[in-house]
């Protein structure tokens, strides 16, 4: 997994145990392994005097890497560096030439945040950036591309602990590359409840000829993604899947609900359509989350979901970074198809 890897591996930048969350055992996670780099190519170097890395010829200022980034579990800014370099096989197509924005946590999970947009000034003069146009500033905004491993690590090396990108390439800002439906549990209804929601979704998408692919959010829910890679607008997939949000909540009402309003929302599912927005970003398979243990959106197959939900097992669609690590050696990149298959909405709408 990653053809890099840390030449040697520092006290602080080995990640500490974390305990199993409730709910699927109380079984201590493997902790992730740094590997001798490979043969065939060059080693990511750590200079502790220097305060750098070393990344495919390129120098990353590093700083507090042994700064605990997950408190529950002594997780670090070194472990969450170390894991976006190795899951960058499987991460680095799915951001590439994407709008990126930056969610960073400077003082870690518990602390504060704040979205970045704009690309900072002070990037490496390597760490390319796409003008994209914002009515509400008048001006384009430059947005950070992270297209290789080195700007993927000066971007987690800034606390940028969550990966948040555009449904868009960054060249085609107004046109999709892919549709979305976020499934969101309202307590108390969990993630069991959004496995039963994404079948049924699938169902109504298998009737319309769409293959679909789902994934953990990371957090709470789950989410939908129907690959197009063909001519598209926002205005047709917020229509499209508003009107199919709209059906399966009247086919489903006990369970799902197609509107905001939180008031509705408590023991549903939301079926969240407005994500399809030339102004909104997701997160991005295979990114780290906020949240006490460092989980991450995982892809899955259909038949882990239904297995979970069949089992009643919603610690089957949770996994810490070691986990998403261990299926991604194993398994490939099972949202591959996202980046490849060529799909059109039906003319007829939902």
């Amino acid at each position: 997994m990653g053809n890099q890897r840390i030449s040697r591996a520092p006290s602080r930048l080995r990640p500490r145990h974390a305990e199993r969350a409730e709910g699927r055992g109380s079984r201590r996670a493997s902790p992730i392994k740094i590997e001798p780099p490979s043969a065939e190519s060059p080693a990511l170097k750590l200079s502790e005097a220097a305060g750098k890395l070393k990344v495919q010829g390129k120098e990353i200022p590093v700083s507090r890497l042994d700064k605990v980034f997950y408190p529950e579990t002594g997780f670090t800014k070194g472990d969450v560096i170390n894991y976006y370099i190795q899951i960058s096989d499987v991460l680095l197509p799915h951001v590439k030439d994407r709008a990126l924005t930056l969610k960073r946590y400077p003082d870690g999970v518990e602390g504060g945040f704040f979205y970045e947009k704009r690309c900072p000034s002070y990037r490496p003069n390597w760490v390319k950036t796409a003008p994209i146009w914002s009515e509400r500033h008048g001006e384009n905004i430059h947005y950070c591309l992270a297209n290789d491993l080195p700007s993927l690590v000066w971007a987690a090396n800034l606390g940028d602990i969550e990966i948040h990108t555009s449904l868009s390439l960054a060249k085609t800002p107004e046109q999709p590359a892919m549709m979305v439906f976020d499934l969101d549990p309202g307590p108390p209804a969990n993630i069991l409840h959004c496995a039963q929601a994404a079948l049924w979704l699938k169902k109504e998408l298998d009737a319309s000829r769409l293959e679909c692919f789902p994934k953990t959010s990371g957090s709470k829910g789950l989410q939908v993604y129907v690959p197009l890679n063909s001519p598209a607008t926002y205005a047709a997939t917020k229509t499209y899947s508003h009107s199919l949000a709209e059906r399966l909540e009247r086919e489903h009402p006990e369970l799902m609900v197609s509107r905001m309003e939180k008031r509705l929302r408590e023991g549903k599912v939301l079926v969240d359509w407005s994500q399809n927005d030339r102004h909104k970003t997701t997160v991005c398979v295979y990114s780290l989350r906020a949240r006490p243990l460092p989980t991450a959106s995982t892809p899955l197959e259909w038949k882990e979901v239904k297995a979970a939900l069949q089992k009643k097992e919603a610690g089957r669609l949770t996994f810490l970074s070691d986990e998403v690590l261990r299926r991604a050696r194993e398994r490939g990149d099972l949202f591959e198809p996202i980046l490849k298959l060529r799909q059109r909405l039906p003319k007829s709408g939902a």
